[in-house]
């Protein structure tokens, strides 16, 4: 059975241990939905002032929703829109501190003021976004992005 752990010290020590607790989630496990949902979970409960952390899936064309925690969201998001779309299409990690002001942002929850979107890819190819939204504006920083982006990529690790 798998049991979090508070986590302690300094912002970089707390996504030490988030990664962790990210490691052992996924340890033996490659099935995609099943990785995506419990990281999904991990994070939103693990991270303060959160309403929306998940996953979208590349199908090819556009990215379409994965395991989240949140509220409903949306389904479908062209390469083309929002956060999640200039991250995925740019294949670079998008942190926005105001994504009222970010051109073309989609707003799935009314809730959200900023937002971390961590392009997932595999062998070059790619297969998703891991989104991270917050009800709080500039609430993402340069360690934040880090820490996610290393849980992006134990989730990526777990594909093989």
């Amino acid at each position: 059975m798998f049991t979090t752990a508070t986590l302690t010290g300094s912002k970089p020590e707390q996504y030490a241990q988030l990664l962790a607790q990210a490691r052992a989630l996924v340890h033996g496990e490659s099935d995609r939905i099943a990785n995506a949902a419990n990281l999904s979970a991990l994070i939103y409960h693990a991270l303060p002032q959160l309403n929306w952390a998940g996953f979208y899936f590349f199908d090819g064309t556009e990215l379409v929703v994965g395991p989240f925690q949140g509220l409903p969201a949306c389904v479908r998001i062209p390469l083309t829109k929002g956060v999640c779309g200039a991250a995925a299409s740019s294949r670079q990690t998008r942190r926005v501190d105001d994504v009222d002001a970010f051109p073309g942002h989609i707003a799935c929850d009314s809730a959200s003021r900023s937002e971390l979107v961590v392009p997932l890819l595999h062998d070059g190819e790619l297969v998703g976004v891991l989104d991270i939204d917050s009800p709080v504006t500039s609430r993402f920083d340069a360690d934040d992005q880090a820490g996610l982006e290393a849980i992006a990529q134990v989730f990526i690790e777990s594909l093989t």
